[in-house]
């Protein structure tokens, strides 16, 4: 074999690379059980809080040593393989900035009426439009104001420079909504830096493209109504004077004495001696910290005190490695601390680390100057009317400020106190910037300027506008998932994953022999490789994720059995053992090339249109496809040519004595039934589509919009029972089906589906608990661990805004239209005929449709399946298997027609169907296998992705035979019928 060394080389790089990431996943595991054993106490009752603070105090220390690096506690979590909300509980939130406040923020808020008609129209027509919300304001404006100019409205004083009355309507539109795209920048920035200190590990934060929409993920948090207010909350702009170095003086004995005069109120004994004696030396004071700090830190370590001594001694301007920073806090808001600290000073750490000369980052903690008895600050951040990013007078990026008249007043009162001093710019109490004041600023208008970076002054510029253009977010996507919920969905997962795997192996060893044991060799490698590639990217493995891994054990089991049935295809001619595995490798690469490529088309697809679950699903299904073209066909090529290292008398075969001769030598006519076939499928598709519009669908969440809620009982409870109880509630907007359990219902309800404020996702959530509680008797708890007798608690629970459903809605079809495309055109480059590209694309068609009909013959049989992102991701998965099993005939057909002699097209065609038959039966058994088994063990929240997928891999593999095939001979009949008909035309002329 050629080019050996090269995939054994790659093959032990990946291997080493993958051990290496996975390993951190060991050590956070370890680290996180050593937290439970500390809070662990003697009756086996876990502390929570005790866990929380051991992990904090390790996140910036080291904890993992690999080859000399020392790795902290935060890096190892940020490498990990981490598990998604699903598998560990937490929650999911889709924010918007809300547009309405912007436009009125910058037309001053006028009270003028046909305005703020103008501005509800648009915000009425927002919730079924897909259009921007400033050209629904801009069409609103023109009906109701008859020609009048937008600069009537926003030629302000706070916009003189930008707008003037001579500003016509299109810039104006533009100034608006180059703001409507600040504030949302502005606010994604200032949510990711309250999300870093939220104190969750591995949280994901990021903009939807195209719209005004942030979704965020918070791995493990338990107090969803805390997360509700750090991310509606409005950003709190200030200015506050800094104090310098010394500013306060002091002397050591006043803080020894401060120190004894704390221990003897407190009656505690001095740290550093048998009494109460003022501590006579800097070094005293120095291992009485130390002391201290070892009564305070849990895992005792060390941390240099210097800069706290330095703090006593009113020494200001610390500045602290980041990897101290959590230690420190515990320190100075220690009680027994806070009184060696002036009354008028409070400490505030910058936003974001530096790095030292010698490398390290290191955060600076600020000394800020207060009123005795309050914490207001000296200006407020409402007085800003603009900021924006411009140069100084050297040309480097500098940021130029305007307040109003009464911010004007307040600054130069400021700057003329503080002239050579600094003035911190606070936003949500962490500071930003602290710039030095040159001079007295009179009228208002001040540029900051400094080591910037371009992209810093324009971040700044933003954060300044915080406090002139507020934007609030509203909550219009939320999902919460319970830790029980979780817990039970990674068993389910594993479960499904293990059972399909063995499923799998057994059929292999026991079809193929030794030849089975190569492929199973190549499936550990798939696996492993997906899970070491995983935690290289830092992406959290979800449900969905597992049902990717779970599929990807069924398919990359495809590329062997296309290279084994080729092998054994090849000795049944009599062809030596060697070179039938060399022609087999040859034959089965273009194949197994053109079906992994289409399917990954289809992932990418998934990942660039998708979003929440389908996402995770489509990065595994990628990565799972890449490891199992590498695996299947290079690994398994090398294990092979070192089994048959003695040529043809090596002892390696290729099948079980009962299977030697299975599906072979078939000489079916498949092409002759193709009418029936055509009129089969025409009628159940038909018939299910008549269903599906007499009857409907049943839409998710996702698509329709709505509130759903999982309730655990301790004891079974009637779906429809409880639904005529809550029908009262809710005006009969309410479903209760059962969720994997008799005694776990979901509930779903459209009840104000177009109110996202937080009064409604209360005003439902009391009249789901009432209304059960009334049903049933039973009381509500909030831990589910807890559940007892007549008891009931709500472990997960999701909201989609009306707005949001839609634009799932869009992306769905989009994405469905996108992979047929791609499709066509890849079909189309490969194969050279249209023929081809046509037929594959009506056979997946025809498969979406079937899929569709399904569900809806389904729940006339009374097994509903809901329709919802998950259920897309499962079509485009059928999409990318069903092709992929075109494929394989079609390239078939395409070597058997360069070789077809006097054979005529449809024996060409019936003869390649035949040919590959057993590898598409055994290849669709195999990924059935799997499909069944997250069908029965996957749970609740796979039900219906399971279900589309088992009839779309068992519709797949009959239209490849029965609707593709059938379609190219057709069609091209009429070709070769013209082309015969020239040729005649041609000699009788």
């Amino acid at each position: 074999m050629q080019n050996k060394g090269v995939i054994v080389f790659l093959t032990v790089i990946i291997t080493a690379l993958c051990l290496y990431y996975l390993s951190f996943t060991l050590v956070s595991n370890g680290v996180q059980q050593k937290a439970t054993d500390y809070a662990t106490d003697a009756s086996g009752n876990i502390d929570f809080g005790k866990k929380r603070a051991y992990l904090d105090s390790v996140w910036r220390q080291p904890v993992y040593n690999f080859l000399g690096a020392d790795y902290t506690y935060q890096e190892v979590k940020e490498t990990e393989l981490g598990l998604g909300l699903d598998l560990q509980g937490g929650m999911h939130v889709t924010l918007e900035v809300s547009p309405v406040e912007i436009v009125k923020g910058i037309a001053g808020n006028p009270k003028d009426e046909l305005f703020n008609k103008s501005v509800d129209d648009a915000r009425q027509a927002a919730k079924t439009s897909d259009s921007k919300f400033v050209d629904l304001f801009y069409s609103a404006w023109q009906q109701n104001n008859a020609g009048k100019n937008l600069s009537s409205i926003f030629a302000t004083a706070a916009n003189r420079g930008r707008i003037s009355l001579e500003s016509s309507d299109s810039e104006i539109l533009e100034i608006i909504d180059t703001e409507i795209e600040n504030a949302i920048e502005r606010s994604f920035n200032i949510l990711r830096t309250r999300i870093d200190r939220f104190g969750t590990s591995q949280p994901n934060i990021q903009r939807i493209a195209g719209s005004g929409r942030i979704q965020i993920e918070l791995p493990g948090v338990d107090n969803q109504e805390r997360v509700r207010n750090l991310l509606q909350g409005v950003a709190k702009l200030q200015f506050w004077e800094v104090l310098e170095l010394n500013e306060y003086g002091g002397s050591i004995e006043a803080i020894n004495s401060a120190w004894v005069a704390d221990q003897k109120a407190n009656k505690m004994a001095p740290l550093d001696s048998a009494s109460a004696e003022p501590l006579s030396s800097e070094d005293s004071l120095r291992n009485a910290l130390e002391k201290q700090l070892e009564q305070i830190d849990p895992l005792n370590q060390t941390l240099d005190v210097s800069p706290l001594i330095s703090l006593m001694k009113a020494n200001y301007g610390l500045v602290y490695d980041v990897r101290d920073t959590i230690l420190v806090n515990r320190i100075i808001k220690n009680e027994r601390y806070e009184s060696f600290l002036p009354r008028d000073l409070k400490l505030l750490w910058g936003v974001k680390p530096t790095q030292a000369e010698d490398g390290t980052e290191v955060l600076e903690l600020y000394a800020i100057k207060t009123a005795r008895g309050t914490n207001e600050a000296p200006l407020e951040g409402d007085v800003v009317t603009d900021a924006r990013q411009t140069l100084d007078q050297t040309s480097r990026p500098a940021v130029s400020m305007q307040m109003n008249a009464e911010g004007a007043r307040k600054w130069r009162k400021l700057t003329s106190e503080n002239v050579g001093r600094r003035i911190a710019v606070v936003l949500d109490d962490y500071v930003y910037t602290a710039p030095v004041v040159n001079g007295e600023i009179p009228n208002g208008q001040s540029e900051i300027s400094g080591n910037f970076t371009l992209l810093e002054a324009q971040d700044l510029a933003n954060i300044l506008k915080s406090g002139s253009l507020p934007a609030p977010t509203q909550i219009v996507e939320e999902s919460i998932i319970g830790p029980t919920l979780g817990k039970e969905a990674q068993n389910q997962g594993i479960i499904s994953m293990i059972a399909g795997l063995v499923l799998v192996v057994l059929f292999m060893i026991a079809y193929y022999s030794k030849g089975g044991f190569v492929a199973i060799a190549a499936l550990v490698f798939n696996i492993f490789f997906i899970l070491g590639i995983l935690a290289q990217l830092g992406t959290a493995l979800t449900l969905p994720g597992i049902a990717g891994i779970v599929l990807t054990i069924g398919m990359s089991i495809d590329a062997n059995v296309l290279i084994f049935e080729r092998i054994k295809e090849e000795l049944r001619n009599g062809v030596g053992l060697l070179a039938a595995i060399n022609t087999g490798y040859s034959k089965a690469f273009s194949a197994i090339l053109d079906g992994n490529v289409t399917t990954f088309l289809t992932g990418a697809i998934l990942y660039a249109l998708g979003q929440g679950p389908v996402k995770g699903f489509a990065i595994v299904l990628m990565i799972g496809i890449a490891c199992s073209f590498f695996s299947s066909v290079f690994i398994t090529r090398v294990i092979i040519s070192w089994m048959t290292k003695k040529g043809d008398k090596s002892k390696i075969n290729f099948s079980a004595p009962f299977a030697k001769n299975s599906v072979t030598a078939l000489n079916i006519d498949f092409l002759g039934k193709r009418k029936i076939a055509y009129l089969i499928s025409s009628g159940i598709i038909v018939v299910g589509l008549a269903l599906a519009a007499i009857n409907g669908l049943k839409f998710g969440v996702d698509f329709t919009g709505g509130r759903s809620y999982i309730v655990a009982f301790n004891e079974a409870v009637v779906p429809s029972d409880l639904k005529v109880g809550l029908d009262g509630e809710f005006d009969g907007s309410v479903e209760v089906k059962t969720y994997g359990a008799n005694n776990v219902l979901k509930v779903t309800t459209s009840y104000l589906i177009n109110e996202d404020d937080d009064a409604s996702n209360l005003e439902v959530e009391n009249k789901v608990k009432e209304g059960i509680a009334n049903v049933t008797g039973f009381s509500y708890v909030d831990n589910a661990e807890q559940i007892a007798d007549k008891q009931f608690s709500i472990t997960g629970s999701s909201k989609v805004g009306a707005t949001v459903a839609d634009d799932i809605k869009a992306s769905s079809a989009e994405a469905m239209i996108a992979a047929l495309i791609a499709i066509f055109l890849y079909i189309l480059i490969r194969f050279r005929k249209w023929q081809f590209s046509l037929a594959s694309i009506v056979a997946l068609v025809h498969d979406t449709l079937f899929v569709i009909a399904a569900f809806a013959i389904a729940s006339t049989f009374g097994a509903t399946f809901e329709i919802d992102q998950v259920f897309i991701a499962a079509v485009l998965t059928v999409i990318g298997y069903s092709i992929n099993d075109t494929v394989i005939v079609f390239d078939r057909i395409r070597e058997n027609i360069e070789n077809r002699g006097t054979h005529k097209l449809v024996k060409v065609f019936n003869d390649a169907i035949n040919q590959t038959l057993g590898r598409t039966l055994i290849t669709s058994f195999t990924t059935l296998i799997v499909v069944i088994v997250l069908l029965i063990f996957g749970g609740e929240v796979l039900r219906g992705f399971s279900f589309a997928l088992f009839i779309g891999i068992t519709v797949g593999t009959y239209s490849s035979i029965y609707i593709a095939t059938p379609i190219v001979v057709d069609l091209m009949k009429k070709e070769l019928d013209n082309e015969n008909a020239a040729k005649e035309a041609k000699k009788t002329a």
